[in-house]
């Protein structure tokens, strides 16, 4: 059983150690695909300005619109059929 575990904890020990950290290339090219800071900033200074012109533009929302909308409930055969399902 000894034999065993060694077997195992030496063959993950080699498995492991083939894993090399070191590797820059992987780093350099992970650093080239992000954007620079500046273009973010750049980016969520547009879309904020795009929401507020867009808030803007929209017209003054009624409260009582709701109340003058018909609103249909639904029938209790409706519900039961929704409830077979």
């Amino acid at each position: 059983m000894k034999r065993l575990v060694f077997l195992i904890g030496g063959a993950a020990v080699l498995a492991l150690s083939a894993c090399s950290n070191n590797n820059q290339d992987a780093v350099n090219n992970a650093e080239l695909n992000q954007p620079a800071a500046d273009d973010l900033n750049t980016l969520a200074n547009d879309a904020a300005e795009n929401a507020e012109n867009q808030s803007a533009n929209q017209p003054a929302v009624d409260e009582n619109a709701a109340a003058d909308v018909n609103v249909t409930t639904p029938t209790d055969a409706i519900e039961n059929n929704v409830d077979a399902m």
